[in-house]
């Protein structure tokens, strides 16, 4: 299902949210369109790629295409390279990490001098007359790993933080509270640590932040933006849950 997010002039926010099929994980894809080019945040699997893709021609030609992005390395984010490195030329936007294991995804030669490595401390993707901001989000839950934020409209490309598991990711969240039993499970489990929770909460404070839009699930808006920043400072997940019974060898 193709889902608007966002529309002012020329700029808009599209949402894929169905096209994995029923084996695969729930996953979103995302399209920002300004003006007559765009970005593919986040293009998921080959499952995704041919709806994902004629999407986009309804926007704006292949070539035209700007950056292709992706929050990390995972197969749910990346897998369909190979075919968006066929179909345009737009390059790659990916954590330094991860800039030499993308190759893997493609046939050889393909992403020569196609590849941009992010930087830790992010960058800035120019998108027509906009851009999307890279924001730090490292081991949340990868180690290389962004967000992206884009100002025009006031989202924030969470990508793994901000997931949930069940309901209707096609129905935005704006009152957190009956939806953290579909959050918890996930957070405890890929977020890494409370410490990182609390510095990206520090960090995106003061972003006029209207909508935060995860990689699976439902996105947030309104009250559910703030409540959610609150909620994430105050759980314990990853190696601060670890005792030495979680290393024991199998009996």
């Amino acid at each position: 299902m193709l889902i608007e997010l966002f529309k002012q002039g020329r700029h808009r926010c599209l949402m894929f949210s169905d096209l994995s099929g029923g084996e695969a994980v729930q996953a979103n894809q995302f399209l920002v369109v300004d003006h007559d080019t765009g970005a593919v945040l986040d293009p998921g699997g080959n499952l995704a790629y041919n709806d994902l893709y004629v999407g986009m021609t309804q926007c704006f030609p292949p070539h035209k295409l700007s950056a292709i992005v992706a929050s990390h390395a995972d197969p749910d984010i990346i897998a369909s390279l190979d075919r968006w490195m066929t179909a345009t030329t737009a390059p790659v936007y990916i954590s330094a990490i991860w800039e030499r294991f993308v190759p893997h995804f493609c046939k050889p030669g393909k992403t020569t001098g196609r590849v941009i490595g992010i930087p830790d401390a992010g960058v800035r993707i120019a998108v027509g007359q906009s851009e999307l901001v890279a924001l730090p989000a490292h081991f949340m839950h990868s180690e290389g790993n962004f967000q992206f934020w884009d100002a025009t409209s006031g989202i924030l490309f969470s990508g793994d933080l901000g997931v949930s598991i069940g309901g209707d990711p096609t129905v935005t969240i704006t009152d957190l509270g009956p939806h953290i039993a579909r959050m918890e499970a996930f957070h405890r489990r890929y977020m890494v640590s409370g410490k990182v929770l609390k510095l990206w909460a520090q960090m995106v404070k003061s972003l006029p932040i209207r909508m935060i839009a995860p990689q699976h699930g439902a996105p947030m808006a309104g009250p559910a933006v703030q409540q959610f920043i609150d909620w994430v400072q105050t759980i314990e997940v990853g190696i601060d849950r670890l005792s030495q019974r979680d290393y024991a060898l199998p009996a």
